[in-house]
């Protein structure tokens, strides 16, 4: 065992994203390594590896730099396709475990990769998608989180990888859109053959379009058309 010190961004690692990382790390891999003046979750020869379990928007600033230093980026990032809501009390007591109504897809990742749509089609740049069963914990915190009545997501924690989903050049990004499309195609459209809310439509609609895969071709009353390029 090493007697080295924790790195300080392994003291503060949540639990979802400890158990994604030792997932996927490898014999030989470097862990969380400085790289131009970030610290990287993997290094595996040339290859950076990031788990992302929050949002992508605080991320931006290290993608673009890192892809501009000439770095090969793979960026990790879990979807629920189910998940147990666990509430505990303070001293840790389980008081109840309950099935979430609300059921994760890939296509979800747009609502993140929004933050740099224009990034997606970079050859030295990877999503990979873990479709998952989680644990999302809460405890009650009075006069927060107004709409769980006070209770407030402190940890997520792995259950199971279900399925992983990699998007490393435009034709796996194109493949999301469904069969059956209309030719053109509105957002409504998309939203309801995939059977999803229409701002997530919106979001898969406008990466694409950013990142040079599909075009405006038109309008249809009020709502505009789509067609890939």
């Amino acid at each position: 065992m090493s007697s080295e010190p924790p790195h300080i961004g392994t003291l503060r690692e949540k639990p979802l994203h400890a158990s994604l990382k030792q997932l996927y790390a490898e014999p030989g891999d470097r862990i969380e390594c400085p790289v131009d003046g970030f610290i990287i979750d993997i290094v595996r020869g040339d290859l950076l590896i990031e788990i992302q379990t929050s949002g992508f928007s605080s991320m931006k600033q290290k993608v673009v730099r890192l892809l501009e230093s000439g770095h090969r980026l793979r960026i990790v990032h879990p979807i629920p396709v189910d998940k147990w809501i666990v509430k505990v009390e303070d001293d840790g007591t389980i008081t109840s475990r309950r099935r979430s109504p609300k059921h994760g897809k890939a296509t979800n990742v747009f609502s993140e990769v929004v933050s740099f749509p224009d990034l997606l089609g970079h050859d030295a740049l990877e999503v990979e998608v873990v479709l998952t069963v989680e644990e999302e914990w809460r405890r009650h915190e009075p006069g927060k989180a107004w709409r769980r009545q006070g209770w407030v997501v402190f940890e997520r924690r792995l259950v199971e990888v279900v399925d992983t989903v990699r998007f490393a050049d435009p034709a796996d990004w194109v493949r999301l859109l469904p069969e059956g499309l209309p030719d053109p195609f509105t957002t409504s459209d998309l939203s309801g053959r995939i059977r999803t809310p229409l701002r997530t439509a919106q979001q898969m609609v406008y990466c694409l379009r950013e990142a040079g895969w599909l075009a405006i071709v038109g309008k249809n009353g009020n709502s505009i058309q789509y067609r890939t390029l």
